[in-house]
């Protein structure tokens, strides 16, 4: 078979079977009395065979070797063509995610294109403080897209490159909080306290639905965190968490200034004493969490805690009821003044 039939019929083009030739890695049988190259059957098995290599990414100086050295192993070539391969996608999926993050921006021109190139590379700088300040450049009217700024903030571990991109992500408006609110129901426990602490400062009923959510969360830090951005918005539902704080003594200040915010509201006051009553009267409420739960009071209307105040005055707890004495007494000396 001549070579131009060859090239026809196996998709290899007679100026790569030439170079075969040249090289000794498919060399044709025979020549015809004109001197052109004739292939036989064998001679074709070889061309796919080199094709067939060449698909896997042999370099056809690796294909003559394992074609031609019977003692060539091909686990070991095999394996690093796989770890090249990954690296390679992997800068490609880079790329992508590059490409994908300039065109969500839209930049009007070369500018734009260059200042978010400038935010990826800051971004995934390992200096905590490149990353920050990153963030925080003057932006040069360029929109920042609010998937970058997100997937930064579900990823940051220092707190304060978190912080700045907090405070980005707040600002960006647009999708911010959609892409955001994906992290609360991440499998990764850390991502969706980042998601929890981002949501917080962002406004909305998609961010308050998210973290209605997160209230029912498995983790401990999140529930708490998600308590006290909702309560700030007025939501009854963290109550109980909120009250669980100051029982547990955690961030138990900022939990009673919450509770306290909250019963300003006639419809959740009701609520907020009776969880915080339960817990005082629980058998098992020591008399340290006695304490916090009657320093809370204090942070309620006075109309609203002044009952209970007054009978933690006759309490067998002696420091319990000096306490709720000297509260009823600021209490009154507020309403006399």
């Amino acid at each position: 078979m001549l070579i131009g039939e060859v090239a026809r019929r196996s998709g290899v083009s007679a100026r790569m079977l030439r170079h075969y030739d040249s090289l000794g890695l498919v060399r044709p049988t025979g020549r015809t009395l004109g001197g052109y190259r004739e292939y036989c059957a064998e001679d074709i098995r070889r061309i796919f065979h080199v094709e067939s290599l060449r698909s896997l990414g042999l370099s056809l100086r690796q294909i003559r070797r394992a074609l031609e050295d019977p003692a060539f192993a091909p686990s070991v070539l095999v394996g690093d063509l796989i770890r090249r391969t990954e690296e390679r996608l992997e800068r490609e999926q880079e790329l992508l995610e590059r490409l994908r993050a300039v065109d969500a921006s839209a930049p009007s021109g070369w500018q734009g294109v260059l200042r978010i190139v400038e935010l990826l590379h800051g971004l995934n700088s390992p200096s905590a403080a490149r990353r920050q300040q990153a963030v925080l450049a003057p932006a040069e009217d360029v929109p920042v897209p609010t998937g970058l700024l997100a997937e930064a903030v579900l990823a940051e571990s220092d707190p304060n490159v978190a912080g700045a991109l907090r405070w980005a992500l707040a600002r960006a408006g647009g999708d911010a909080v959609a892409s955001v609110a994906s992290g609360v129901y991440s499998e990764d426990v850390e991502i969706r306290r980042r998601a929890v602490l981002a949501l917080a400062e962002m406004s909305g009923d998609e961010a308050s639905t998210a973290l209605s959510d997160a209230l029912g969360d498995s983790d401990l830090a999140v529930r708490r965190h998600a308590a006290l951005a909702l309560g700030g918005r007025g939501a009854s539902a963290a109550v109980p968490t909120l009250v669980g704080m100051v029982v547990e003594g955690a961030n138990d200040v900022e939990a009673a200034e919450v509770l306290g915010a909250l019963s300003l509201d006639p419809g959740c006051a009701e609520r907020v004493v009776g969880a915080l009553v339960d817990e005082l009267t629980a058998r098992t409420a020591g008399s340290a969490v006695r304490m916090r739960l009657t320093q809370a009071l204090a942070e309620l209307p006075a109309g609203v805690a002044r009952g209970v105040l007054g009978r933690l005055v006759r309490d067998d707890d002696r420091a319990v009821a000096l306490l709720a004495s000297a509260l009823v007494d600021a209490f009154d000396e507020r309403s006399d003044g």
